[in-house]
């Protein structure tokens, strides 16, 4: 502290230490970025861990992200240097002997991944014990990252099973600078146990917040960025369409952001790489050194590291164009601008990536929002009449000012990472009886909304698909496929990821792209903010080698789009519902939006859900995506075929074939899944789930992918609404005649 010329603590920081010197209470501390959490917690730990030096302890520290754990060995060394508390960093690129070393000294502090935790289940299981006997402390960093997905379900079994090894409960210390529902925080960290958890809230506030949403028009001949399908030409240099929108952003970016630290966030990775080469070759018209570096998962770790230290090290200015890669706690220094180009995927995302500015004292967090919008014809759906992205933009922006933000899912079943779970324990274990599984698991476990019949099934079903066996005593054991499974690195982690091709440049790997969209030969592309031209691909070894070119267009990566809460389409009718210019668009964006308004006002948006336009009904419900996918795939099982495009849901019927459509979805029943979701053919997202029995996989899917219940609440609105229509009708008919 005396090094760091601290003259006081921060207020989370002084609130710590007594919640959690003594190593008996669960804790989350809950801050801004770059408020010092870090320290909050480590401070009173290692103090705790030097105040009781007769028996040496250590503390599991859990990262959603290898990057984040090297950033934070590197700055919890500093503050161990002089303690002689060793610090170790465990995961895939760290060397088996440092990791040995730990082993044969389990003290200080590990950080490490769910998914290095879980291998040390498979493969150190009968050692474990002893590895984690003088365990004081489980602190899980980001612990928003992890709430209702399926690798938060994984940790929250892995913490208990570690539980079980020590044959004690932990101290539970949760990090995070994005909670809104600290009850949910709470119990996702300590599900039995939530009530008693310490809430520490860092109560620093009065940061002025600038913002500004420019909007622009995409004309039709305007999708080159939009969908990475670039015409691929035979000149060396491809000329640049300076009527684009993108064309314009890039150069509005490269005047506003050069000569500082800033982040830009596109909406996918082929649009990270597409404006990293925009921004560089504007710095090299001007013949200036580049400020502007990709980063996104796809590249190397080297091509990443040079865009964190050119952010960290302060020596030039330097401006990341990147995905939610750097959206988590890795320090990066001090940034002025955060840049979202198109709709930001959540408020939450939004929240945190403003975190990373303004974090010196007296300084304004800037938020710049670049909106694109089609030039409307008369095919223009009715989501681009609404403005769909921008409203959207505008309605997240206005809900981060009121401090507003989507809780986790937290009712998936997520059956898919139980199976692995399961199979992980008996490989632990060297074997595991049923109800071992059921009383670790389910019972005492993470797996609380699992029915004890649904388990058994699950179990049957896992022998037929020869993933588990069962001897003569009962005792479960590896099948011949799950056996094979278990041995392969790629089970430790609870979430597929998709196979792909490395590339290589002169013998350097640049990253992976895709396998589903493989490169050819000769083709140009753009990569790491550089072009290329393809020279080999190597199928069965799954290598694309390239060399350096003056033509390319981005490959093709999936899209970063997440579910739109119920929430966020409220908020972008209640924007459309009122005449008031929006302080912080400029003109663009505010013509973009009256003309948005006059389309809401004319259609009678705010009086009517359903409208019919051309030969297409439409229902515009104002649900979130949850909600409008249950819906639609109701309607579709009634007899209506229909499709979701956006905040809609559209189909050929007509208003009174839709009404009747929504009499049937009112009347059914929610939780008979086995006609509902009958004739869905695409359950499978999880990695798992293909080894689910039938009546498992429906309950899961739609516990994590669909909101039933407010759908048939929606369609039993429109039924009431319509009858009581119908009603004061017959009464005008009656009362006239």
């Amino acid at each position: 502290m005396w090094d760091e010329g601290w003259t006081s603590l921060r207020d989370a920081q002084e609130q710590a230490v007594p919640a959690l010197v003594d190593a008996n209470q669960d804790v989350i501390i809950a801050a801004a970025t770059a408020a010092g959490k870090t320290e909050a917690a480590f401070l009173p730990i290692l103090t705790h861990l030097l105040n009781h030096p007769d028996v040496p302890g250590s503390v599991l520290y859990i990262s959603p992200l290898k990057a984040l754990i090297n950033d934070q060995w590197d700055r919890l060394g500093r503050l161990c240097e002089q303690l002689e508390i060793p610090v170790v960093a465990w995961h895939g690129d760290i060397s088996a002997s440092k990791k040995h070393r730990f082993l044969k000294s389990p003290e200080g502090v590990l950080l490490i991944t769910p998914e290095s935790l879980e291998a040390l289940f498979v493969n150190r299981g009968s050692n474990l014990g002893a590895v984690f006997k003088n365990l004081r402390y489980i602190v899980v960093d980001e612990l928003h990252a992890f709430i209702g997905s399926e690798r938060g379900k994984q940790l929250q079994s892995l913490m208990h099973r570690v539980e079980l090894v020590v044959g004690r409960t932990l101290p539970r210390v949760g990090l995070s600078a994005t909670l809104g529902d600290m009850k949910m925080a709470s119990e996702f960290l300590c599900p039995r146990r939530a009530e008693s958890v310490k809430i520490i809230e860092s109560r620093n506030a009065g940061q002025k917040l600038q913002i500004q949403v420019r909007g622009y028009i995409l004309s039709p001949m305007c999708k080159l960025l939009e969908t990475g399908d670039e015409p691929q030409t035979d000149s060396d240099e491809e000329p640049e369409d300076q009527s684009t929108p993108d064309f314009a952003i890039a150069e509005h970016l490269y005047k506003v952001l050069r000569g500082s630290n800033n982040l830009v966030f596109p909406n996918s990775r082929g649009q990270v790489e597409v404006y990293a080469d925009r921004l560089r070759r504007c710095c090299e018209r001007d013949a200036v050194p580049n400020e502007f570096w990709p980063h996104h998962g796809s590249l190397s770790k080297d091509l990443r590291e040079q865009t964190e230290h050119a952010l960290k090290s302060g020596e030039y200015p330097a401006t990341g164009i990147c995905t939610s890669t750097l959206e988590l706690g890795i320090d990066i220094g001090s940034i002025k601008n955060v840049v979202q180009i198109g709709s930001p995927p959540s408020v939450a995302s939004l929240r945190q990536r403003l975190g990373r500015s303004g974090r010196r004292p007296g300084e304004p967090a800037i938020l710049r929002a670049y909106c694109k919008e089609p030039v409307l014809t008369t095919n223009s759906t009715l989501s681009d009449q609404l403005r769909q992205g921008l409203v959207q933009t505008i309605a997240m922006i206005r809900l981060l000012t009121q401090s507003w933000f989507e809780p986790p899912r937290t009712q998936g079943v997520h059956a898919s990472t139980l199976v692995q779970q399961c199979l992980s324990i008996i490989a632990q274990c060297g074997g595991a009886t049923a109800p071992e599984l059921w009383r670790r698991l389910v019972a005492d476990g993470a797996f609380t909304r699992t029915e004890k019949a649904d388990f058994v099934e699950l179990l049957k079903n896992l022998g037929a698909k020869e993933l588990i066996t069962q001897e003569s005593s009962g005792l479960l054991l590896p099948g011949t496929i799950g056996e094979r499974m278990i041995n392969h690195y790629e089970f430790y982690s609870a979430f597929t990821s998709d196979e792909e091709f490395r590339l290589v440049c002169a013998g350097k790997p640049l990253g992976c792209v895709p396998v589903s969209r493989p490169l050819t030969k000769d083709q140009r592309i753009i990569f790491g903010g550089r072009r290329w031209q393809v020279q080999d691909v190597d199928l069965e070894a799954k290598v694309i080698v390239v060399s350096p070119s003056r033509g390319g267009a981005p490959p093709h990566f999936e899209g970063l789009g997440a579910m739109i809460h119920d929430r966020v389409r409220q908020e972008m009718r209640a924007l459309l519902t009122e005449d008031t210019p929006c302080p912080f668009i400029d003109r663009t964006a505010q013509a973009l939006l009256d003309e948005a308004r006059q389309t809401f006002a004319d259609l009678g948006l705010a009086q009517q859900h359903i409208i019919k336009k051309g030969s297409r009904c439409q229902i515009v419900s104002w649900l979130g995506d949850h909600a409008n996918d249950a819906l639609c795939l109701l309607l579709n099982h009634v007899g209506v075929s229909c499709e979701t495009e956006g905040l809609l849901i559209s189909t050929q019927a007509d208003t009174g074939e839709m009404m009747q459509a929504l009499e049937q979805v009112a009347a059914l029943d929610a939780s008979d899944l086995k006609t509902l979701l009958a004739d869905v053919e695409n359950m499978n997202r999880e990695k798992w789930d293909w080894a689910l029995p039938e009546s498992l996989l429906m309950k899961s899917f739609a516990s994590t992918s669909l909101d039933i219940e407010t759908a048939i609440g929606f369609a039993k609105a429109q039924a009431q609404l319509s009858g009581t229509s119908e009603a004061k009708a017959g009464q005008h008919q009656a009362a006239t005649s």
